[in-house]
């Protein structure tokens, strides 16, 4: 279920998975921005004029869905920036300026990452498993809300990590752990003290993705939950634009297939189901 900064919906539509890559193939992209730009879009409108739609099936006001797509990748060529937040406020706003029976436009984006193989050559290859996000809900009074986030962090931890002093009951079978291992996976979203400060042309988010590694790399900890919660208030205490942090992470630590003490071990793939943690901060 689609939920808006601005409260819930009589109604919506739009359209999803929408892919987009621009390239500038003439060597003269700004500084610190990558000649490639690529991003999965979800475009969803509101407004009365597209009720009937619904109640009697009259599409009169109705734009459909393949002309959002259409209108997202061509105006893609019309965008000369590199930041995710900016790009998704450039469709919503240019969206909602085309078509005056649209009273509300929430557009989502997911960055598709790729990476030089040499710096300023003209080869590159996807990058990640970190993808940044953002999203925006703009009406006619101006932007509700903005948010972003990375999505996808693979974090493994070779020692420091321990797990012990749970409940123990008949249902318990995991030993206590006192250096484990730890792989975990991670998405992070926040929200920002102010609108105008999400628009940092990707120094917020490359900020976020120190702050994970930072402390992933440098905190031994008791549980997931812990280390999470000192990523979250590391970012607030750190990163004053952010005003709210929201923290999920997956438990996909490896399974143990043989050891020869802590010092040498085999590893395969866990096996589902695996533990699923979260967590909200607010400023």
């Amino acid at each position: 279920m689609e939920q808006f900064a601005s409260g819930w919906k009589r109604s919506y539509y739009g359209k999803g998975d929408v892919t987009v890559y621009r390239l500038n193939r003439d060597g003269k992209t700004p500084t610190g921005q990558s000649p490639v730009f690529g991003a999965n879009v979800k475009m969803l409108v509101y407004g009365d004029a597209f009720w009937p739609t619904y109640s009697t099936g009259d599409n009169t006001g109705l734009i459909a869905t393949d002309s959002m797509k259409n209108f997202i990748q061509r105006e893609t060529l019309n965008y000369t920036g590199g930041d995710l937040e900016d790009y998704c406020r450039f469709l919503a706003s240019r969206f909602i300026e085309t078509y005056p029976q649209v009273e509300g436009v929430q557009v989502s984006a997911v960055e598709i990452p790729y990476a030089a193989i040499a710096e300023g050559g003209p080869a590159f290859a996807p990058a990640g498993p970190e993808r940044a996000t953002a999203r925006i809900e703009l009406n006619r009074s101006g932007t509700v809300e903005m948010a972003s986030g990375i999505q996808g962090f693979r974090l493994l931890r070779l020692g420091g990590s321990a797990f012990h002093g749970f409940v123990r009951d008949q249902y318990t079978t995991l030993p206590d752990i006192a250096n484990r291992p730890l792989h975990m996976w991670l998405d992070v979203e926040w929200l920002y003290t102010d609108t105008s400060a999400a628009f940092s042309g990707g120094a917020i988010p490359a900020e976020v993705w120190r702050t994970v590694h930072e402390v992933f790399r440098c905190f031994e900890s008791g549980s997931i939950q812990q280390v999470i919660y000192q990523i979250g208030t590391k970012m607030l205490a750190e990163i004053t634009a952010i005003a709210e942090v929201h923290l999920e992470a997956n438990n996909r630590t490896w399974d143990t297939i043989t050891e020869r003490g802590e010092e040498l071990s085999v590893y395969t793939d866990a096996r589902p189901p695996y533990g699923c943690l979260g967590l909200r901060l607010k400023r």
